[in-house]
């Protein structure tokens, strides 16, 4: 399979590194609204993906992988909300089980925080950083090289009566 060639730091301008780095900032500026709803940030970072990214490629898979990485981080949030509404609206107990999925929702949390912030600083000084399997299915999807079927081949047509 053939790949684009990376972009290298310094043929990056700094709009197309900050539009990287801004990708991975996307769960911060919504934390605050999301908080209740975490499927906001989710929301958020998929309509920020659309607009960045025909910037270019070093852009699109910057905000691709750190889509593709809110992912799991939104759907265990998203239970953990489930869960406790269900709780207090059926007024059950909250079990060890609970407590159990609320340190692993709180360590999955830290863990996508503390690569956010490594893949922003990296992103921001022109460089790749490949988080875990995200990474390098962004970059499969962003710099393969595709080939074009019948590119050239096929002609415009009248519609057919």
């Amino acid at each position: 399979m053939q790949y684009h060639p990376l972009p290298q730091p310094d043929e990056l301008d700094v709009r197309e590194r900050e539009d990287a780095m801004g990708a991975y900032f996307m769960m911060f500026a919504t934390a605050a609204l999301g908080l209740p709803l975490p499927i906001l940030n989710l929301v958020a970072a998929i309509i920020y993906y659309f607009v960045n990214r025909s910037k270019g490629r070093f852009v699109q898979f910057h905000t691709l992988q750190s889509l593709y990485s809110q992912i799991p981080v939104t759907l265990l949030n998203l239970g953990l909300v489930v869960w406790i509404i269900t709780n207090l609206v059926k007024e059950y107990a909250f079990s060890e089980v609970f407590w159990g999925y609320v340190v692993m929702v709180a360590v999955a949390n830290l863990v996508y925080l503390i690569f956010s912030i490594v893949g922003a600083v990296q992103a921001r000084k022109g460089y790749f950083y490949y988080f875990l399997f995200f990474g390098k299915l962004a970059y499969a999807q962003v710099y393969r090289v595709r080939e074009e079927k019948d590119a050239g081949s096929r002609v415009n047509q009248p519609p057919k009566i």
